[in-house]
């Protein structure tokens, strides 16, 4: 890793914007990655001394407890390039990425159609608090893959996403409680991070400190693939359900796909007692087909209330505008 600044100026830095280039200089020194197969010296970062640094100003040294290998154990790799499918480290060693970003590198790192399109809309502007065509052109793109999505929302994450679903949910049904499945993961807004009760449809137990007990228990969790807990869950409580969230297929706990017909299960339970179907797809949507999970197995014949989707520059997941009438689907994405 270099430990030299990519810019050469023989001349001090002064004014406003010195600070400025003191970032983005440290920037260019940390992105420097050692040559494959190099040790690393004694005063170039490693990622030990990465994780230690970022550990004393970040959380766990993360912003995603996934990746600070607390369950796996050793030290994150801190990435200092990728190209294609391969990613290098502050080390210099090179990995086959089998992560993608969570799903945005669908091309490839750093392709250069898309570095090309990233510079071209860069030039222009990158942020301008105010609507643009080309919101309009990706929602339109959205629909055309996602019939099933009539209204279109752009929003940051996909926690965003899913608590706005269920809130449309719980503002169009007039009711409370949400079902989800354990195993699925939602975000972490504080009701969707309840973790399972006890018993068949009970209020769920908060997953995580700070989560208050009240907000936990307008949660029922059931086990996920299980349409007669899910039978029975509504045939004691269906008139309190507004929603049940599902994952189009879950990747928190491993790849676990649906059963044949669970979905379209859920589509039938929630419909037999006036709830909605949230089927969240920021993980799966446009990544396994064109229109995500729904897409292959829509010749069942079912389609949820409020799709969850992502998209290559968004995440996709639920509503479309305050007080929408939610018999008319919709689709909340969330941009990268």
């Amino acid at each position: 890793m270099g430990i030299s600044s990519g810019r050469r100026e023989t001349t001090s830095r002064t004014g406003p914007d010195q600070s400025l280039h003191s970032f983005t200089d440290r920037i260019t020194v940390t992105q420097q990655s050692q040559p494959a197969g190099r040790p690393s010296s004694t005063t170039a970062s490693t990622n030990t001394s990465l994780f230690e640094a970022a550990r004393a100003v970040i959380p766990g040294g993360v912003d995603s407890p996934v990746r600070a290998f607390g369950s796996v154990g050793g030290t994150p790799r801190f990435i200092a390039s990728a190209s294609g499918a391969h990613v290098t480290d502050a080390e210099g060693r090179s990995y086959v990425d089998l992560v993608g970003s969570w799903g945005p590198a669908l091309l490839g790192h750093a392709h250069p159609e898309v570095v090309d399109a990233v510079q071209e809309a860069a030039a222009r502007g990158l942020s301008f608090g105010a609507p643009t065509a080309t919101e309009t052109l990706l929602a339109e793109e959205v629909r055309r893959r996602v019939p099933a999505a009539q209204r279109v929302r752009f929003v940051s994450t996909g926690t965003e996403a899913t608590m706005t679903a269920v809130r449309l949910a719980r503002g169009a049904t007039g009711r409370d409680l949400v079902v989800k499945f354990a195993g699925c993961y939602h975000g972490h807004s504080d009701g969707l991070l309840a973790a399972a009760g006890s018993g068949l449809a009970t209020g769920g137990l908060p997953g995580s400190a700070g989560v208050p007990a009240a907000v936990a228990a307008q949660t029922i969790v059931l086990p996920y693939n299980d349409v007669a807990a899910l039978e029975a869950c509504f045939a004691e409580r269906g008139a309190e359900i507004a929603a049940v969230i599902t994952e189009g297929a879950p990747a928190n706990m491993g790849i676990v796909p649906p059963a044949p017909g669970f979905n379209a299960a859920i589509r039938r339970v929630t419909a037999e007692h006036g709830a909605l179907m949230i089927l969240d797809e920021v993980l799966t949507g446009f990544r396994v087909g064109p229109a995500g999970w729904w897409g292959l197995e829509a010749v069942d014949g079912w389609t949820s209330d409020l799709p969850g989707l992502s998209t290559e520059p968004a995440d996709a997941a639920a509503p479309s505008w305050p007080g929408a009438d939610w018999r008319e689907r919709a689709a909340c994405c969330r941009t990268w």
